[in-house]
């Protein structure tokens, strides 16, 4: 186990130190309103933390605090993980952003599109082009989640049981199969639509590596990287350590809810969001990123690749606003936000509605985690808590605000 530690001042890393007493200030007052269990934030400027405070409790009613060794389901932040780990396959020359998902998924060989009606009466029409690996990680692949209700295409994934993006009692193999007998949204690289297309890139990951996901990327991606909690799964010794989930009660209070099943290696292994990872093992991601895929000797990628991942890939180099027809796309902080390989960048900080910086990218986790980095400023920001909002809040506003407050050099 490694612990990530504070290892320079605020002010010999160009940030303000009273900026940052305000930042801790904001979220401990959210704590002790009962809006969070508790938090943990880190800074850091040139690889070195420079900031880093834990506040609250891991487990409320346990009376156990949040430490800098807790570890937290990550969800969504899992997805560039995943993506990262198919970029070297893309290196090593066994995968190719252009090829056909089919290649290696025969079930996708050939897509349809959904054109009208609904239930039993769907109608569709062969897609216009294949389903390319490339779809699938800037999620212009016409997948779609089935809690979202705003497209029929969305009510049929819940028929099929994907209520949560997996086929109860199925392994990743068996659920992307079922991915595939429905139909796109729409036909591949036209539209952007946040989706379980994570899920089928790691089942690729698995078919081209011929590893289980959390194998490979235990081997290729955790160790090389010295990630040393980062899993799919907790051990005893790890389980006291981890953050108990929360949700919002009726009354507007925090409840426990059940969370990823952690305990013991699970059926369906998540490209989507199936990780837990310390803030340790976050920041030893985040520094191979700023540093272009190296670290302490170690390169997973080239610079060129990462250079890559970090690019706007939408059509058009469109924003995700510019697809706001579905949900969680058109809200206001989409405004000069586009989508690379596994992550979100901004393109046009003058149109973002919360304090950025061009080429900054990252991504979040539906728990209230996120990550991004910002490469001009050689800035690295992480946050963690453990809630599953029934509706938007601005935790991620306020701390990009905060923590822009705080840059002075």
């Amino acid at each position: 186990m490694a612990v990530l530690r504070q290892e320079t001042g605020p002010g010999e890393a160009g940030l303000d130190a009273g900026a940052l007493e305000r930042l801790d200030r904001h979220f401990a007052r959210r704590v002790d309103e009962g809006q969070l269990p508790g938090f943990l934030v880190a800074v850091a400027r040139g690889g070195r933390v420079a900031h880093l405070t834990a506040y609250g409790a891991r487990d409320v009613a346990a009376g156990l605090p949040v430490e800098s060794d807790t570890l937290w389901r990550i969800y969504s932040m899992t997805k560039p993980v995943t993506a990262v780990g198919a970029l070297m396959l893309v290196e090593e020359g066994r995968l190719s952003l252009d090829d056909p998902v089919g290649r290696h998924l025969p079930e996708f060989a050939e897509p349809r599109v959904y054109e009208s009606g609904s239930g039993d009466e769907v109608r569709t029409r062969p897609a216009s082009g294949p389903l390319l690996v490339r779809h699938l990680m800037t999620h212009t692949a016409g997948l779609t989640f089935a809690f979202y209700h705003a497209h029929p295409v969305d009510a049929l994934y819940r028929a099929a049981g994907l209520e949560s993006s997996v086929l109860p009692g199925s392994d990743l193999a068996r659920t992307t199969e079922v991915y595939a007998s429905l139909p796109l949204q729409f036909d591949p690289g036209t539209q952007w639509n946040y989706s379980v297309a994570s899920n089928v890139l790691g089942r690729i990951i698995e078919v081209v590596s011929g590893q289980p996901l959390d194998t490979y990327l235990a081997e290729r991606v955790f160790r090389p990287l010295g990630m040393t909690d980062a899993g799919f799964r907790v051990t005893d010794e790890q389980a006291e350590r981890l953050a108990e989930l929360y949700g919002q009660s009726d009354g507007g209070g925090l409840e426990p809810i059940a969370g990823l099943p952690l305990r013991g290696r699970p059926r369906f292994l998540s490209g989507s969001g199936g990780m837990v990872a310390s803030a340790h093992d976050m920041h030893r991601f985040m520094e191979m990123l700023r540093r272009r895929g190296e670290l302490d000797g170690v390169r997973l990628l080239a610079p060129g690749t990462v250079d890559l991942m970090t690019r706007n890939h939408l059509p058009g180099n469109a924003d995700l606003r510019a697809f706001g027809s579905r949900p969680a796309h058109d809200e206001p902080g989409n405004d000069g936000v586009g989508f690379g390989l596994g992550v979100s960048v901004v393109i046009d900080p003058s149109r973002t509605r919360d304090p950025s910086a061009r080429g900054s990218y990252g991504w979040s986790g539906v728990a209230t985690t996120t990550f991004w980095v910002d490469p001009g400023r050689d800035l690295t920001v992480q946050f963690y808590t453990q809630v599953r909002p029934r509706s938007s809040h601005t935790v991620f506003r306020d701390l990009k605000r905060l923590v822009h407050e705080a840059v002075t050099g």
